[in-house]
């Protein structure tokens, strides 16, 4: 398991200093499938602070999956605002959505999104790459964040030569290689066992003890227990937002059999 201190902290933030890290107002987004108008959201609003976990959860049609999306950066609401640690960032062009997206928010898939044919520390060098980051400083942060998880002694190692939860952890220090605010991760335990998925979910907590926000989409109630904050979607809209102490992500000892 990785040690929380071993976690980089968050890059410093884009608006003041004061502000959440996410704050939404009223969003809506409307798909025009032909002469059919979609609400994936009405009317949604959210506040979270910096170094908050919070897990949103809904049925299929929800509307967590565009409201992850928005967060991302990787889609504008129809209306409404969304600032990212102070600055609108709801009508910014694709090219500067990109930009942030690159700076300050890391991505975590349940099917990893690795490359099949490359090893792990050129996996992880890719939002780098895209970053214009020169080669020698790339690789340098690329080792470091994946000792930071566990693998400096897999850096060469493809994934097809990875368990999932090593896969998982390559997609981890992918995301953390920039040193981002957010970490978003969508369903992050889909296609892991049991305890690999509470190996991930540490280190989701031992990101949030160095104050990086963590927001998690799942389908899963005992993933989501792992988080403070549980949002609730149906039909586009928030119909629960609740806080609890949670769970610690703590792996009992493997029992020889």
């Amino acid at each position: 398991m990785v040690a929380a201190a071993a976690i980089a902290p968050p890059a410093p933030a884009i608006g003041a200093a004061s502000a959440p890290v996410i704050e939404i107002e009223d969003v809506t987004r409307v798909y025009h499938l032909g002469d059919v108008d979609v609400h994936a959201l009405r009317g949604v609003s959210l506040r979270v602070e910096r170094g908050e976990s919070i897990a949103i959860m809904g049925a299929s049609g929800s509307g967590k999956s565009t409201l992850m999306n928005l967060i991302g950066c990787l889609d504008r609401p129809t209306s409404g605002t969304y600032r990212l640690a102070g600055k609108d960032v709801s009508r910014l062009s694709a090219s500067e959505l990109a930009r942030v997206r690159g700076e300050r928010i890391g991505f975590v898939f349940q099917n990893f999104n690795l490359l099949a044919r490359t090893s792990a520390v050129e996996n992880v060098e890719l939002p780098l790459l895209y970053a214009g980051v020169g080669g020698h400083e790339r690789r340098t942060r690329a080792i470091a964040a994946l000792e930071q998880v566990g693998l400096g002694s897999r850096l060469d190692h493809t994934p097809n030569q990875l368990s999932g939860g090593q896969q998982q952890r390559v997609a981890i220090a992918r995301a953390l290689v920039s040193q981002p605010e957010i970490v978003l991760a969508d369903e992050p335990t889909g296609n892991l066992d049991s305890r690999t998925s509470v190996e991930v979910m540490a280190m989701m907590q031992a990101l949030v003890a160095k104050g990086i926000t963590v927001v998690l989409v799942t389908h899963e109630p005992d993933i989501a227990q792992y988080a403070a904050r549980v949002l609730t979607l149906k039909d586009g809209k928030v119909v629960s937002d609740t806080r609890h102490e949670p769970v610690r992500a703590v792996l009992e000892p493997e029992v020889a059999s």
